[in-house]
């Protein structure tokens, strides 16, 4: 780069003197200096070959072009040192500095004068301390020459210049694969995987190996529950599901899991030894050896639910394991345990504390006072099971009041804190009597659920005493029970427990009728299961229930059974009495139905020859429309009955459930039609011929597909269910 000086330049203080002959402008005209020779000339291009730390500018000949014609310097050299050397500046005689260019004195034996040398001086110096002192001593280098700092950029804005218009693109960078699967937190694919059924994650486990291993892994095996899929899956599958879960498994149901049978030997101890923070554990119907019940039961301490129901290899031993290691125990199933008897539960009742569910159906040793004593003190127990034992009224006694109780002497009865059970089963314990059964007046306040069924000496003073004093009673089993009357079911729909009364069996109690069952059906609005076989009951009973059930309301929603009706072979039901009830499940009030205004034309002709007159009449409305009616019952009635009218009875309650109330309607009439012609036709005497002949063409019109089209409306249902038809007369009168 090339930059002109200023022609404004001060003499060196030693090299020019006042006199020395100037231009015009008062520059020291430059001239070509005479050519050196010898050692003059060698010493000015050694002097040019050092450097110097000053801005100098050195004269050339015209040869090289190094000066310009109209007598002005150019910048030849630019100096990059540091301003450290400026104090050389003002030692304008030496020698180094000027190259032999500035005047200096003469030398022995060199030819030319001393004012010579000074006119040809091609060197100026600039003033630093004068007006002009601001001017840049240095020229900055351009931009594309200059250094670059290490990872900047080379093509960098520099600071304090502006650049318009530039945009920076920057360098594309490669994307990022996204794997959405193998990025997401393994707490979210465990998550994922819990809404997995077993039978689907063990079918993904054969994806991939990552699959594998996360279809294994603890978390999702914290319930391993093969209730659904027990009779399907290999051994060896479910001790991998097993072990897999480990110390993560809460709940281990293996009920009716026979094909453990062989891994119980062998890996038993291996399964005890990784799960050892088992909850619930259930073994119902497995077939497993002593020692591996014995190894799980001791390695899991937090056990709280226990089912060994019909395990002949579980003994009293077990009974003993259980009282040591499981003082959390809460549940316990020990039901057709032959090996099993109140001596080995004793202990139990004595070491858990906190035992509230014992289940013992059909073992021996009930009638050992010990052992209810023992029941009474604990008093912790929600439900208690003593179906089929050898329970008596003596040991009944000593549960619910104790030993030696203390006596009320008005009432008559023993004062002893009340019993906290909710469920009692005595059902078949044939040795317990009335005596017995009236311990519980009184005493059993909170009881929800009672079975007494197959108790043949019970009577009606023992369980309408129990009844009285049972407000909560909403399950009550009173089967074959042939001494009860309709005094028990009187006193039921009078009990406090009348409202929440939801489930009650009576079958093979021949005494009762409708009678009974009639107050029942009125007073108890929450009923929800009735089985009365073999009774004496009729359609007069089915007839209530229907009403009853109707009262339950309706809406848009689609029905759903809300009563079950059993009702195997009660000889007073009838197909009406059932035929009734379907109706009533497809029955809708009728509908009341919009007014509508009415408009009436009049036309008037005064003569003949005037054109007629129209006159409109519009008839108001007397009142507002009410809201259109419902479409569905709430709540439908299904029935078990004589098996020759149950699979009507079923699809009729098919089409009400998906709510085709006009199908179900066209099915009760045609059945209504079939079963008039069937007991014609078993009818004997005289017509027997026309009987069998209208049999057959109810039979024809029953079986034939229902495409025809009836005028009825679904809230038009009469109460046989039929329709009047138009009657086919001919030319003739027919006499029979």
């Amino acid at each position: 780069m090339t930059s002109q000086v200023s022609d404004e330049i001060i003499p060196s203080p030693e090299g020019i003197s006042p006199n020395s002959p100037t231009d015009a402008s008062g520059q020291i005209p430059l001239e070509q200096q005479p050519k050196l020779k010898g050692r003059q000339k060698l010493l000015q291009n050694l002097q040019r070959m050092s450097s110097s730390p000053t801005l100098t500018r050195r004269g050339r000949s015209s040869s090289t072009a190094s000066y310009r014609r109209d007598n002005k310097a150019s910048l030849s050299c630019v100096s990059l040192s540091s301003t450290s050397y400026s104090p050389c500046l003002g030692n304008g005689s030496s020698s180094q500095l000027y190259a032999g260019l500035n005047p200096r004195p003469a030398t022995p034996g060199c030819s030319g004068s001393a004012g010579d040398q000074n006119t040809n001086a091609r060197i100026r110096i600039m003033d630093t301390e004068g007006p002009s002192s601001s001017m840049p001593r240095t020229v900055p280098l351009p931009f594309d020459m200059r250094p670059a700092s290490r990872g900047s950029p080379r093509t960098a804005t520099p600071v304090g210049l502006k650049v318009e218009n530039e945009v920076v693109i920057p360098e594309p960078q490669p994307a990022k694969p996204f794997d959405f699967w193998g990025d997401m937190p393994q707490e979210l694919k465990m998550e994922i995987f819990q809404y997995l059924t077993p039978q689907e994650i063990v079918c993904c486990s054969a994806v991939s190996k990552t699959w594998k291993e996360m279809c294994y892994h603890g978390q999702l095996w914290s319930k391993v529950d093969a209730t659904e899929y027990y009779s399907k899956i290999p051994s060896d599958v479910l001790v991998k599901l097993i072990t897999s879960g480990g110390p993560f498994v809460r709940d281990l149901n293996l009920r009716g899991c026979i094909q453990m049978r062989e891994k119980w030997s062998s890996d038993g101890e291996r399964i005890s030894d990784l799960c050892r923070n088992v909850v619930k554990f259930s073994l119902e119907g497995c077939r497993i050896d002593r020692a591996s019940i014995y190894s799980f039961l001791l390695r899991n301490p937090r056990l709280e639910y226990i089912n060994l129901s019909a395990l002949p290899t579980v003994t009293n031993s077990a009974m003993k394991v259980i009282a040591r290691s499981c003082p959390q125990l809460e549940t316990l199933n020990v039901s057709w345990c032959t090996s099993v008897d109140t001596t080995g539960l004793l202990r139990i009742v004595q070491s858990c504390e906190r035992l509230k569910d014992l289940r013992a159906s059909e073992i021996r040793g009930f009638k050992d006072e010990k052992f209810t004593l023992a029941l009474f003190e604990r008093n912790t127990l929600d439900r208690l099971v003593m179906s089929r034992t050898d329970l008596t009224d003596q040991s009944l006694k000593m549960l619910i009041h104790g030993e030696n109780p203390e006596m009320d002497i008005l009432a008559d009865r023993p004062i002893v804190p009340p019993r906290k059970f909710r469920h009692l089963d005595l059902h078949q314990c044939s040795e317990v009597s009335d005596d017995g059964l009236k311990s519980l007046a009184f005493n059993v306040p909170y009881l929800e659920g009672l079975q007494v069924s197959q108790c043949s000496e019970l009577t009606d003073e023992s369980v309408m005493a129990v009844i009285r004093t049972t407000p909560n009673l909403s399950h009550l089993e009173l089967e074959d029970l042939e001494n009860l009357t309709n005094n028990t079911l009187m006193e039921l729909a009078d009990s406090p427990c009348a409202q929440r009364l939801e489930h009650l069996n009576i079958s093979y109690c021949e005494s009762l009728s409708d009678t009974g069952m009639l107050k029942v059906m009125k007073s108890c609005p929450k009923l929800q299961s009735v089985e009365m076989d073999n009774t004496r009951v009729s359609d007069l009973t089915l007839m209530e229930a229907s009403f009853r059930v109707r009262r339950r309301g309706y809406s848009d929603d689609l029905p759903k059974v809300g009563l079950r009706l059993m009702i195997f072979d009660c000889a007073n039901v009838t197909w009406a009495g059932v035929r009734e009830v379907l109706s009533s499940n497809a029955y809708i009030p009728r509908a009341s139905r919009k007014p509508v205004s009415t408009v009436v034309t009049v036309t008037q002709t005064s003569d003949a020859n005037s054109s007629p007159a129209t006159s409109t009449f519009v008839t108001p409305v007397s009142s507002p429309s009410p809201s259109p009616a419902p479409t569905y019952p709430n709540e439908i009635i299904q029935v078990k009955c004589f098996y020759g009218w149950q699979m009507t009875v079923d699809e009729h309650m098919k089409r009400v459930l998906r709510g085709d109330l006009a199908a179900a309607s066209r099915l009760d009439r045609k059945w209504a039609d079939y079963m008039v012609a069937t007991e014609e036709a078993g009818a004997a005497g005289a017509g027997a011929r026309r009987r069998r002949r209208r049999a057959r063409e109810a039979e024809r019109l029953y079986n034939e597909d229902e495409e025809e089209n009836d005028a009825y409306a679904v809230g038009a249902i009469s109460a046989l269910g039929g329709r009047r038809r138009r009657a086919q007369s001919g030319s003739s009168c027919l006499v029979m």
